[in-house]
C-alpha cells in the first residue's frame, strides 16, 4: 500500500482539486484507490451530520467506495483553524485518533490512499505543540506537495519542502496548480522550482472552472503511483 500525505504552499491552493484529480488518473489504471480528509474545517450541518464539500468531492473520486465517515471523521462547522474550533467546541484533536482511524482505513486495502492534509504543512492539532506534520512523521508517509502558482509561491513552497525533509520525510514529487488565467512569468516560475526542489514535478494543474477535470502528468507520475 502506498500512502501519500498531501499537503500544501498554504490554504486554498487546490490541495483538493490535486487529490481529485490524482485519483481519477490512478483510478485508470488502478481501482484500489482512497481519499481521505481525516480533518476538516467549514461544513454544512445536513441530516446526515456534518458534510465537508472537499471530502465529499474525495468520496466520490474514490476507486474504493466507503461511509463519509471513514473518509472524514473529525468535522467542524466552523472554517477555521482546526484546533480552534475543537477548542470552541470543547474537543481535542490528537494524534491517538488520527492513528486509529487510519488503521481502520488501512483494512480496506487501498492500493494507493490519499490522505489530504488541512492548511499547510505546520498546521497546529492542539495548543500543545503537535502539528498535522506530526501525523504524516508517525506513519512515514509520502509527502506530495500541491503549489499553488502566484505571486509568493516560490518562497513558501521552497520553506514548506525544506521542513518537509527536515523532519525526515521523503517529498516524492510536487503539483503546480495555476490558481489564474494570466499569472505574470508562470514557466520561469516552474522552472525555478524545478531547480530548488529535489523531487519531481509530478503533474500541472491548468486554470480552469470548476469541476476542475483537467491534468497534464509527467512520467514521473506514473513511477510515483506505479
Amino acid at each position: 500500500m502506498n500512502t501519500f500525505f498531501i499537503t500544501g504552499t498554504d490554504t486554498d491552493v487546490g490541495k483538493t482539486v490535486a487529490t481529485k484529480l490524482l485519483l481519477q488518473r490512478v483510478n485508470k489504471f488502478n481501482k484500489s484507490t482512497l481519499g481521505i480528509k481525516p480533518i476538516s474545517a467549514g461544513c454544512e450541518i445536513t441530516k446526515d451530520g456534518l458534510r465537508n464539500e472537499d471530502a465529499l468531492v474525495l468520496q466520490a473520486a474514490s476507486g474504493i467506495q466507503t461511509d463519509y465517515q471513514a473518509i472524514n471523521p473529525i468535522a467542524f462547522v466552523e472554517p477555521i483553524a482546526p484546533h480552534i474550533a475543537a477548542n470552541k467546541h470543547g474537543v481535542e484533536i490528537n494524534l491517538h485518533d488520527l492513528q486509529n482511524h487510519l488503521d481502520k482505513v488501512r483494512e480496506l486495502k487501498p492500493s494507493n490512499l490519499l490522505i489530504e492534509g488541512a492548511g499547510g504543512w505546520r498546521l497546529p492539532l492542539d495548543n500543545n505543540g503537535h502539528y498535522y506534520s506530526d501525523y504524516a512523521l508517525q506513519n512515514q508517509m509520502k509527502v506530495i506537495l500541491v503549489v499553488g502558482m502566484k505571486l509568493g509561491c516560490l518562497n513558501h513552497a521552497i520553506l514548506t519542502y525544506q521542513s518537509i525533509l527536515h523532519d525526515g520525510l521523503e517529498c516524492v514529487g510536487w503539483v503546480a496548480n495555476q490558481l489564474s488565467s494570466n499569472m505574470p512569468f508562470y514557466k520561469e516560475n516552474i522552472a525555478t522550482l524545478q531547480k530548488h526542489l529535489n523531487c519531481p514535478l509530478l503533474a500541472e494543474i491548468p486554470y480552469q472552472q470548476s469541476p476542475f477535470e483537467q491534468i497534464e502528468v509527467t512520467e514521473s507520475f506514473l513511477e510515483v503511483f506505479a
